[in-house]
């Protein structure tokens, strides 16, 4: 244990682009080193820079904005909502659970500033924990970091290849469509995903900004047909319209089960912490655009939810469409042409297809980040960086292959399928429950925190807190079955599938993670 911390300590402090500032640099050299204050946070935290710092904040703002969609996921997502709380409890859960993942967002921005690491959670668990546990409770964070992202690029392929199977209903309606239809889709996705992220990781950023456009472009060429082609619905019925029709016998248990369609939207806001050893300035660009990205996206997702909600209709009529997708239906109706309807759709389709896009960019470094610390299996080869293409490629083909072989399940089961691919929502709360939770404990106990060039000052424990009680009641309902008394294929398997992990995780620990995980803080050097 030692020698392998030792190896990394001489790996990580060793800097091969320490030269002399006064030197003139190639802008491959100045690209790598970044600012001051970059190089600054590098050397504290023990780490070489070994990737390009290519992202600007516009760029990054564009990451977490296409990457968490809300908007797009406000039309997507929500017929779990129209089933359980109806009109009403969507439009209200979203505001709650707007201002509750604000707070967790502006909490994880502050972090983000102290230590900008694309590590992220399991390296803020392992600065800010207590001592007795530190190693411990960053390892399993960084599994759950690991589970959350990878199951993620499944999940996102699998909502834009239902997304096109239902363009093709609505267009041919004698299609049928088979399992094993949506799982070949959902190779082709991912296919595209990687190859992207392969030969085209340079332009990511640019392209990140011109999927930005697109993403507000977008937003206007649903909205305004919808809003001048619409028969509006009434607002008072709309906003006060409770429906308990998953059967739970009581309105308020509906909508808080209602809440997995907002906290779908709103998932994910430490994406832009995963890239951020490649952001220009990270500790005071980061921060900005996470806040950023949950205002913006929040006050467009909102938006487009309430004209949804307006432009309804009959519930069971959209809930009934053969298409699958509710919000098809909707732009169908609202325009009565099939090739508007289609129109619009495709934009849907093509983000969908970009934030899968942006989710493996964000994943593979976040494999390549815990690998580097040891935290994985076969840590060496995912921690390897490809000279010259400066890119983590195999953590970027491990990503492709787990995506590969989950899209498997979908043709034995489709219900197998949505437990495992659901399980990333949970997996990520908790990360997020458990690092913040280490920072508002160091609050109680008057403990100082690192310097930062973002902080929440003396709102810093009250908004942490906040948080946390949220994250913990959006934790609880990621694991409700859709219904009460549900049979066995109905159960919501989460919990047993996320239990699985969590003592697979443990296991791996005490046998061999604890010989070889020391702990990002290990490597922190006390003298920056």
């Amino acid at each position: 244990m030692a020698g392998i911390l030792e190896q990394q300590k001489e790996r990580s402090h060793s800097d091969p682009y320490e030269v002399d500032d006064a030197l003139e640099e190639s802008d491959e050299v100045a690209e790598k080193r970044g600012t001051v204050n970059d190089r600054r946070d590098m050397r504290r935290m023990g780490k070489s820079q070994e990737l390009r710092r290519n992202f600007r904040f516009v760029t990054i703002f564009g990451f977490t904005m296409v990457l968490m969609a809300t908007w797009e996921a406000q039309l997507s997502a929500n017929v779990f909502g129209l089933i359980n709380g109806g009109t009403g409890g969507l439009l209200w859960m979203y505001i709650g659970t707007f201002f509750g993942f604000f707070a967790a967002c502006i909490s994880m921005a502050e972090m983000a500033s102290m230590a900008p690491t694309t590590g992220g959670q399991y390296h803020w668990v392992s600065e800010f924990a207590p001592h007795s546990v530190q190693k411990f409770l960053s390892y399993i964070v960084g599994w759950l970091c690991v589970l959350g992202w990878q199951v993620g690029n499944t999940s996102i392929a699998f909502l834009s290849s239902q997304q096109i199977q239902g363009l093709i209903i609505l267009n041919n309606g004698s299609y049928v469509p088979k399992r094993w239809h949506l799982t070949m889709l959902v190779i082709a996705i991912m296919t595209f995903c990687q190859l992207f992220n392969t030969f085209l990781a340079r332009k990511l950023p640019l392209v990140e900004g011109i999927v930005l456009v697109l993403h507000i472009c977008g937003f206007f060429a649903i909205l305004i047909p919808l809003w001048v082609l619409g028969e509006r619905g009434n607002a008072k019925k709309v906003f006060t319209t409770f429906t308990d029709g998953g059967g739970w016998g009581s309105i308020g248990l509906s909508c808080l089960v209602d809440m997995l369609s907002p906290i779908f939207s709103f998932i994910g806001p430490d994406s832009a912490t995963h890239m951020s050893e490649e952001l220009h300035d990270a500790s005071k660009t980061l921060p900005r655009a996470m806040i950023a990205t949950a205002i913006v996206n929040g006050s467009m997702g909102f938006i487009m939810l309430v004209t949804f909600c307006m432009m309804l209709g009959n519930v069971e009529d959209i809930l009934a469409t053969k298409t699958g997708q509710p919000f098809i239906q909707m732009f169908y109706n609202v325009t009565g042409s099939k090739g508007k309807a289609s129109a619009m759709t495709c934009i849907m389709i093509v983000m969908a297809t970009f934030g899968c896009v942006t989710n493996v960019a964000t994943s593979s470094r976040q494999v390549w980040a815990f690998a580097r610390d040891q935290g994985l299996p076969f840590s060496r080869w995912l921690a390897h960086v490809r000279p010259g293409m400066d890119l983590p490629l195999n953590s970027i083909m491990i990503s492709y292959i787990i995506a590969l072989l989950l899209s498997l399940i979908n043709i034995g089961s489709t219900v197998a399928f949505n437990i495992v691919t659901s399980l990333g929502t949970g997996a990520l709360l908790s990360s997020y429950i458990v690092s913040i939770s280490c920072v508002a404990l160091k609050r109680l106990r008057g403990k100082p925190l690192l310097p930062c060039r973002f902080s929440l000052g003396r709102w810093g424990l009250p908004i942490n807190i906040v948080s946390v009680l949220f994250l913990c009641l959006a934790f609880i309902m990621t694991f409700f079955p859709s219904a009460p008394r549900p049979d066995a294929e109905a159960m919501n398997w989460n919990i047993l599938v996320f239990g699985c992990v969590v003592v697979f995780s443990v296991v791996y620990f005490f046998l061999r993670g604890r010989h070889r995980y020391a702990g990002p803080v290990e490597y922190v050097r006390k003298d920056v």
